[in-house]
Order: C-alpha cells, then structure tokens, then sequence
C-alpha cells in the first residue's frame, strides 16, 4: 500500500484529499504546513507528497526546495496543490521539479489519476522506472 503525506493549513482540503486517497487504496497521513511536512518526511518518508504552495511557517516551495535539496529524499515523487495557478506559479513549481502542479479547486478524480500514474513510474526505492 503506498504512503502518501498530504499538507495543507486548510482542514477541508486535506480531508477531501484524504478521503478520496483512503477510497482508492492509499495509506494517508497530513501535516499542516511544511515545517511539520518536512519532520514527517523524515522520520518515515511517505512514497509520494501532495503539497498545498501557500502556507504558514514553510510553503509549498520552500517545502519542495527543501526536498530536492536533500539527497536522501531528493527522488521523493511530489504533486503541488494550490490556488497560485497563474503561469508564474506553475512555472516556478516545474522550476523546483515538482512532479505534477494542480490548481484548486481540483477534480478529486484528477488527483488520483496523477498520484496513480506517479506511483507507477516509480520503483519500490523511490527511483523512477524508465
């Protein structure tokens, strides 16, 4: 069953994606924002990150920057949540090597379409599968 951390300072949202998440299969743990994100990932990396971009304390880039930064989670398959979807935003988000940027209000069914189609190009060590 693969692990998914969620992150998000709105409880809505992280109980939609959640929900929709636990229904498809999918072992589910949140965080509110992306300091408490970046302690969880590393006390037990999650196979794949859905992040929100505006948050208190860290956000969703400096979350990312933070990951792609560290070696030992560097790979660590990674989706950007947000309402910042102007070009900028989702350019700066491709620019910090997210995997997939989504902009809310999102399709739950879309969500788990990328998170599946994410998951399965990564082996079971993190690594992409080409």
């Amino acid at each position: 069953m693969s692990r998914v951390l969620v992150v998000d300072d709105e409880i809505s949202i992280v109980r939609l994606i959640q929900v929709n998440l636990e229904r498809h299969g999918y072992q589910v743990e949140t965080a509110n924002n992306g300091v408490e994100a970046l302690e969880k990932i590393r006390q037990k990396r999650p196979d794949l990150l859905v992040s929100d971009v505006m948050m208190p304390e860290m956000d969703g880039f400096e979350l990312l920057t933070s990951i792609r930064r560290d070696p030992a989670l560097m790979d660590l398959p990674v989706i950007m949540l947000t309402a910042k979807a102007q070009d900028a935003d989702v350019f700066k988000g491709y620019q910090l090597q997210a995997d997939m940027y989504l902009a809310k209000p999102f399709n739950p069914a879309e969500l788990i379409t990328f998170a599946r189609r994410i998951l399965s190009s990564h082996d079971d060590y993190g690594e992409k599968v080409y």
